[in-house]
C-alpha cells in the first residue's frame, strides 16, 4: 500500500517509514530534513513543510493511509500542531480525501490531561505545557473535519526496544495508568493501524 509519512525525519516518524519499507509498503515522507532517511526504491522523499498546503498535497495525494508523527523540540509557546491541522483539513477537502489519517498527540491532551499521573502532569506542567495546549486545539481541529481521523495519544516516548506486550487503550478511566513507550512501539501500532484500519474515530492511548 501507499503511505505517507508527515513528519518522517526524526523519531516516530523515521522508525514508520524503516517499519512501511521493510513491509514492503511504497512510502512517500515529508520532512523538513530528509538527511537522515535510508535510500530505498520504494522511498519517496519530500522535502518540505507539513504546514505548506503545497507540500501537504503533494505528499498525501494517492496514499492509503497518512501518518502525522510530526514533534518539535520548542518547549515555548507554538502554533505547530493547530498549523498543520488546518493544513491538514484543507487539503483534505481540497482533494475529497478519503482514506485513514492517523494523528499522534500525546497522552495528557484533551480530556486525557484529567488521568494523567502525577509524575507525568508535572513533566508536561513544567516542560511541554505550551505543546500539549496547542496539540489539544489540534485534535479538536481534526475531529471536527470530515476526514477520516484517528487520534494516538502515546505515554511519554524512550528509545527502547519494541515490546509486543505494549497496551491500547481507547477509554479514558480512573486509575488509568499510561506510562513510558518506545517510538518503535509507536510506529509498529502505526503501520499495523494503517494496514487494517481498528480503531478510526478513536482516541488511543499507548503504553508500556
Amino acid at each position: 500500500m501507499n503511505i505517507a509519512i508527515i513528519g518522517a525525519g526524526a523519531g516516530i516518524g523515521l522508525e514508520s517509514v524503516i517499519l512501511a519499507l521493510k513491509k514492503g509498503h511504497i512510502v512517500t515522507a515529508l520532512s523538513t530534513n530528509t538527511d537522515h532517511l535510508p535510500n530505498h526504491p520504494n522511498l519517496i522523499k519530500i522535502n518540505g513543510s507539513a504546514t505548506s498546503l503545497i507540500d501537504l498535497k503533494h505528499a498525501i495525494t494517492g496514499s492509503d493511509a497518512v501518518l502525522i508523527t510530526v514533534g518539535t523540540k520548542n518547549k515555548k509557546a507554538t502554533t505547530l500542531f493547530s498549523d498543520i491541522a488546518n493544513a491538514l483539513v484543507k487539503v483534505t477537502n481540497d482533494l475529497k480525501f478519503s482514506s485513514p489519517v492517523l494523528v499522534i498527540t500525546g497522552f495528557g491532551a484533551g480530556e486525557s490531561k484529567n488521568y494523567l499521573s502525577f509524575f507525568m502532569r508535572t513533566v508536561i506542567s513544567l516542560f511541554l505545557k505550551d505543546q500539549y495546549i496547542n496539540k489539544t486545539v489540534m485534535e479538536e481541529i481534526i475531529t471536527k473535519s470530515t476526514m477520516k481521523w484517528e487520534i494516538i495519544r502515546p505515554g511519554m516516548l524512550t528509545n527502547g526496544n519494541a515490546q509486543s506486550t505494549y497496551k491500547t487503550i481507547s477509554k479514558l478511566q480512573k486509575g488509568m495508568k499510561v506510562g513510558k513507550i518506545s517510538r518503535v512501539d509507536v510506529a509498529q501500532f502505526l503501520i499495523t493501524e494503517a494496514e487494517n484500519p481498528l480503531r478510526l474515530y478513536q482516541y488511543v492511548a499507548l503504553t508500556n
